[in-house]
């Protein structure tokens, strides 16, 4: 187990691991279709949005969080 310090650190990890993954997955495969070359063009696409991702997540969290704390009681 982590100790609860870490726990912002790792939601952002796991949110950016977990929505970079399934999102390239699917734009990749919409947009290029399966074949041989798919494993390929994914990892390639996801090396890009993966550190999007986790930049994303680290600005938008916060953000996100305190507005849902203001909308609920």
């Amino acid at each position: 187990m982590f100790p609860k310090k870490y726990s912002n650190l790792l939601f952002i990890v796991f949110m950016g691991l977990g929505m970079s993954l399934l999102m390239t997955l699917i734009i990749t495969y919409i947009n290029t279709g399966y074949d041989e070359e798919y494993s390929k063009r994914f990892f390639k696409a996801w090396s890009v949005s993966l550190p999007v991702a986790m930049i994303a997540t680290t600005i938008v969290a916060p953000v996100i969080q305190k507005f849902v704390d203001k909308i609920t009681k």
